[in-house]
């Protein structure tokens, strides 16, 4: 292992000491809610809170994230600075007003935004829940939307809105930082961080919508995350797509899954056209009354987003 890996894995457990995972739980109980939305995240996706709550009395998964905070505090963000360009009101305005209006939906601080170099078509967002910042890769902003890159920051302001950020960190740390030893040791968590991820991307893509005030700029960023080729988007069918989750459901494949952090995306389009109908979002979106109630919404997308069955 080279040195530079070694130090920062022992960097990770030495902080299991030292970080009072209690008054972290504390702190993240009195984060204000909603402005816009409500107090109670009725967009979240039920599954994703009831995990979330599972966690807290989970003693791999709350090492897992106390190791990666701790770690994130210490290297992370220095390193970031140096390989990224920050977004603000002097710096590419027209994107930071994109997240000033999501953070405002959500009800939540307007987010530290990093552009990265990188040529995938990807958004994360990772830290602390009082210390969150999302990075963009730069091939998002060649190939989305103004409307399209409202819905991937308001998808990613939503993991703030809803506490997922030192769960991400933990899990982003696990998999791509800590060492090989460190990694076979905290295998546990990460298949439940993994598990939960899943369905804490369906509550993100929701509000990735509510923060774009309408459905189709979110179906598109999600096909064109499947996609990839600016040639290709506007021929794009997407009933056609769709039909290849129905033919994946009869296929032994589909069980690898359970070690990816996210649903496969023609779940996710499912489960996003499903929040449409809800009452929660019609309203939101200036659609008018009626709509499904949000359990309603979810016991459909269950059926969508589990891997066995």
């Amino acid at each position: 292992m080279p040195r530079a890996r070694r130090v920062l894995a022992l960097s990770v457990v030495a902080s299991l000491g030292d970080f009072d995972f209690p008054a972290f739980v504390r702190e993240r109980a009195r984060r204000r809610p909603g402005s816009v939305l409500g107090n109670d995240h009725g967009y979240a996706y039920v599954s994703d809170r009831n995990t979330r709550a599972t966690f807290e009395r989970l003693k791999p998964v709350e090492l897992a994230v106390a190791a990666a905070v701790r770690t994130f505090k210490n290297v992370g963000k220095a390193e970031l600075l140096g390989h990224a360009v920050k977004i603000g009101p002097r710096q590419f305005p027209r994107v930071h007003a994109l997240a000033e209006r999501c953070a405002d939906t959500l009800g939540i601080p307007v987010p530290t935004v990093y552009v990265v170099s990188n040529p995938h078509l990807n958004a994360a967002t990772y830290g602390t829940n009082e210390e969150a910042f999302i990075l963009i890769n730069s091939a998002l902003m060649d190939h989305f939307t103004d409307a399209e890159l409202s819905s991937v920051i308001g998808h990613e302001c939503g993991h703030i809105h809803n506490n997922h950020v030192v769960y991400l960190t933990a899990m982003h740390y696990l998999t791509n930082v800590a060492g090989v030893v460190l990694r076979n040791l905290a295998v546990p968590a990460l298949l439940s961080l993994r598990a939960w991820s899943r369905r804490a991307e369906v509550t993100c893509d929701r509000a990735g919508a509510l923060c774009a005030g309408d459905l189709e700029p979110s179906l598109r960023a999600l096909t064109k995350l499947a996609l990839g080729s600016q040639k290709l988007y506007e021929e794009l069918n997407i009933e056609a797509f769709l039909e290849q989750h129905r033919e994946a459901k009869q296929s032994l494949g589909r069980f690898s899954e359970v070690f990816s952090s996210h649903p496969w995306l023609p779940k996710r389009v499912l489960a996003l056209q499903a929040f449409a109908e809800s009452e929660l979002f019609r309203r939101h979106a200036g659609l008018g009354p009626g709509g499904l109630a949000m359990a309603e919404v979810d016991e459909r997308v269950h059926g969508y987003i589990k891997v066995i069955g």
